[in-house]
């Protein structure tokens, strides 16, 4: 082998040596010419390649890939009757999507596995890279190479100053641009840029703590609604809801014990142009109370902006008109008086919905039985308009039609069903003197006259404003939220940062003049790394001033300038 050769073999040895641990990454081992690996060696194998970088960004592509079924197809965790829907819409897929566990994507079988080998890989990554880490901190920057001129950023001159001089001010320098800094043998080593690892190490470990949110979030989460008319009250309760669900861990005693009372609701909209109608607020006025024995509070609750309760947030997520309605029968005993909550169809909040009498009423005959109406309320009607159909969302017309049914409205059967809709299986319609349905419009103060004597039904001039809300409770969400912000400024930090290196020689030339030698390496190829090596020289160079070469007859001193060095990488 050539001189030549030993000393380019030895320049990168020397090299590697300088730019080692600028990342915590763990160096990759070739496994060619290696003899064949036992139990033990490919256990340790699988084990490096799933604690690796491209595994880990690999896992979470595939978990977020994986999620997509989640949000396009109905899951039974969140709509029961939407699964079943689509099962009947789709007889021949439905069973494929079931074996797949397709409608309940993020507690099947595949996708823990992808989040528990994502976790596990997280952690395998990071442990490590965190002990090197350290190790890191608490040591010192490598010595400088032997040949600074195989760095990639490299600048040189000479200068009647003390070597011992220029190392002084050399350090002095670099640590005061909060390089980490240390003399070694004749030359100064200097690093900067720990930042970015670190950031790094946050970025992983914002991954785990969003992982464990998430699996915390859905096995402790609740998600209930209640729709409550003005003057109604809440307790949070498992009975007061109207529909509810929850994590698998769940307990109902976790609930936050706290209460509310809705005092008046109030929407507006704009009245002209071509947003009429769009609404312009939504609030909600409230009186509650936290705990048995919490003083009352008044707060307003408006859309997107929920009241928060320890853990539980509680969300404005609908509203409608409920008609004040009284029945009686036909000796005029009233046997129902209530606020009937109506559910809109449209976005001028045209309604419809059911009263039921389901007790205390007595026909002509008198034998006991049950009363139900259909109602369909518009609370802007406007006969020009041809239709039944509201044409502003506020009260200014309000309408109500009603029709009439008689005999067993099946409550009593054990069976659920919605309070919105009339089972009419086992009713009767009243029919006018015609023989036709029974119906009539009814204005505020208005009363239908049931026939024969059967009662009769009264729109009352007040009509109730309800409000529907959302109760979450979410014990994961606040460490979540800080995890994804870790995660922001912990990748922002790895991607914009840069971990550089900086040595500065000073040693006495043959001819008795001080050669100082200034190079830079960073863990990537950086035009501000030249840049950077340039300015420390150009103040190092003030205070160590160059001089002309030997067989140099000009008399002007070089100004430093920093080149890429001889067999480095442009």
């Amino acid at each position: 082998m050539s001189k030549t050769e030993t000393d380019a073999g030895q320049d990168q040895e020397d090299l590697g040596a300088a730019g080692s641990q600028l990342s915590t990454a763990p160096p990759e081992e070739a496994l060619s010419g290696m003899p064949a690996l036992g139990v033990v060696g490919w256990i340790r194998w699988f084990w490096r390649q799933l604690t690796s970088m491209r595994v880990a960004l690999l896992l979470l592509l595939l978990l977020s890939l994986a999620a997509i079924p989640g949000s396009l197809i109905p899951q039974t965790g969140a709509d029961v009757n939407k699964v079943d829907a689509f099962k009947d819409m789709h007889k021949s897929l439905a069973p494929v999507y079931d074996k797949l566990g397709l409608f309940h994507v993020y507690s099947s079988v595949w996708f823990s596995a992808i989040y528990i080998l994502l976790f596990i890989s997280l952690i395998g990554c990071i442990v490590p890279r965190t002990w090197q880490f350290v190790g890191q901190l608490r040591g010192r920057p490598p010595g400088a190479p032997k040949r600074l001129t195989r760095l990639p950023a490299y600048t040189t001159w000479r200068t009647t100053a003390e070597p011992e001089e220029v190392r002084a001010a050399a350090l002095a320098l670099l640590r005061k641009r909060r390089f980490r800094a240390h003399t070694e043998g004749d030359a100064v080593a200097a690093e900067k840029g720990y930042a970015r690892e670190l950031g790094n190490l946050v970025f992983h470990v914002a991954l785990i703590v969003l992982l464990i949110s998430f699996a915390w979030g859905q096995m402790y989460k609740s998600d209930g609604t209640k729709l409550m008319v003005e003057g109604d009250g809440f307790s949070n309760a498992l009975p007061m809801y109207d529909d509810f669900k929850s994590g698998s861990l769940f307990q109902p005693d976790e609930l936050v014990p706290f209460s509310f009372d809705l005092k008046k609701f109030t929407g507006t909209y704009e009245v002209s142009g071509p947003n009429r109608g769009t609404p312009r607020t939504y609030q909600a006025k409230i009186d509650y109370s936290v705990g048995a024995d919490g003083a009352r509070k008044t707060t307003t609750i408006k859309v997107n902006e929920p009241l928060h309760i320890g853990d539980s947030k509680v969300y404005l997520v609908s509203h409608g008109y409920a008609p004040v309605v009284t029945v009686r029968d036909g000796k005029g005993k009233i046997v129902y008086k209530d606020a009937v909550p109506l559910l809109p169809l449209d976005g001028n909040v045209t309604s419809n919905g059911v009263v039921k009498v389901m007790d205390g009423y007595t026909n002509p005959q008198g034998k006991t039985e049950q009363l139900g109406f259909q109602a369909f309320f518009v609370p802007t009607f406007d006969p020009k308009a041809g239709t039944m159909l509201s044409q502003f969302p506020a009260l200014v017309n309000p309408l109500l039609a009603v029709n009439a049914y008689h005999g067993d409205l099946g409550v009593d059967a054990g069976i659920p069903q919605s309070v919105y809709q009339l089972d009419k299986t086992h009713m009767k319609a009243f029919k006018d003197d015609k023989g036709q349905l029974l119906k009539k419009l009814l204005k505020p103060g208005d009363t239908l006259t049931l026939p024969n004597g059967a009662g009769s039904i009264t729109f009352e001039k007040d009509v109730k404003q309800w409000a529907g809300f959302e109760i979450v409770q979410e014990p994961g969400s606040a460490w979540a939220l800080a995890g994804a912000l870790a995660a922001i400024f912990g990748l922002a930090a790895s991607l914009f940062i840069q971990r550089r290196r900086v040595w500065v020689r000073a040693v006495r030339g043959a001819d008795g003049v001080t050669v100082v030698e200034m190079a830079g390496l960073g863990r990537s190829e950086s035009a501000k790394l030249p840049e950077e090596l340039g300015d420390l020289a150009g103040i190092l160079y003030d205070q160590a001033p160059g001089t002309p070469d030997p067989d140099d007859d000009s008399s002007t001193s070089p100004d430093p300038h920093v080149v890429p060095a001889e067999g480095a990488e442009k």
